[in-house]
């Protein structure tokens, strides 16, 4: 398996029904807590957390389902409350005036959370979270299959066909953030998908923090338009939204400059 080549103090939280486990850059910043996204792990983050461990001590969250975190489905606790995991987690580990930050599903895990518990979140950035309306049963049910299916043929793949892989999708990534990638692929339970049946914009008008969404070119991938970042602004005027162009669903890894500019900006402000 592909290791971490960063020495960042790693441990586990207790959640209700299963545990979260963790990376943590640590220093005497203001807590950032990272969510990522569906597939992904932690350590996922890892560019973004060299570049930010300065001045912020950054956890680095495995949902559940991912990395070394607990398995879906123990103790009967369905995936679908990755919301309040990000909450207890951040109890659990005593955090104050959090920032929190999540990609994709991790940033619809993070709205969320910052939804349903506003008193531990003191500002919110979203990376393209997927804002599409909530699935009937059959849609879900189908989307499940698929997904089993997906994390059955990553399994299958040693880590030179997963670099194939990564290399051929995603051309214009940096070479370093593939490790945790390829690693991810191979933890993922196929019970890793959560289906959460809140609308998009009920949590997102709920938010009290300031917040930051960002998205990135629509025919690059990105699944943030610009109708879902007027809609966001317009259900919450305390959320700003920014397309960062050269980049689609994965705006960080594709255009890490722009990101880290728009991230620290936002961080100087709240």
């Amino acid at each position: 398996m592909v290791t971490n080549r960063l020495d960042w103090p790693s441990g586990e939280v207790e959640v209700t029904g299963g545990r979260l486990a963790y990376h943590r850059t640590g220093g005497g910043g203001p807590p950032i807590v990272l969510s990522h996204g569906l597939t992904d792990n932690g350590l996922c983050w890892a560019r973004l957390a060299e570049a930010l461990s300065p001045e912020y001590d950054l956890i680095l969250l495995d949902a559940r389902g991912h990395g070394a975190s607990s398995r879906p489905g123990e103790a009967g606790i369905s995936p679908d409350m990755p919301g309040r995991d990000i909450a207890e987690a951040i109890r659990a580990l005593e955090l104050s005036g959090v920032i929190a930050m999540g990609h994709s599903m991790g940033a619809r895990a993070t709205a969320a959370c910052a939804a349903e518990f506003p008193d531990l979140i003191r500002a919110v950035i979203l990376e393209d979270p997927p804002l599409v309306p909530p699935m009937d049963a059959e849609t879900a049910a189908k989307r499940l299959a698929r997904f089993k299916d997906q994390v059955r043929q990553l399994h299958d793949m040693t880590e030179a066909e997963l670099m194939a892989l990564g290399r051929r999708q995603s051309p214009t990534w940096e070479t370093q953030e593939f490790p945790a990638w390829i690693a991810s692929k191979q933890q993922v339970s196929r019970n890793a998908l959560p289906i959460l049946p809140t609308p998009w914009q009920a949590d997102i008008r709920r938010i009290r923090a300031p917040s930051l969404l960002i998205y990135g070119d629509a025919e690059r991938g990105s699944l943030v338009g610009a109708a879902e970042a007027r809609e966001a602004r317009e259900i919450n005027t305390d959320l700003r939204a920014l397309r960062i162009e050269g980049a689609g669903h994965n705006v960080r890894r594709e255009n890490f400059p722009a990101y880290l500019l728009a991230v620290r900006s936002f961080l100087s402000e709240v």
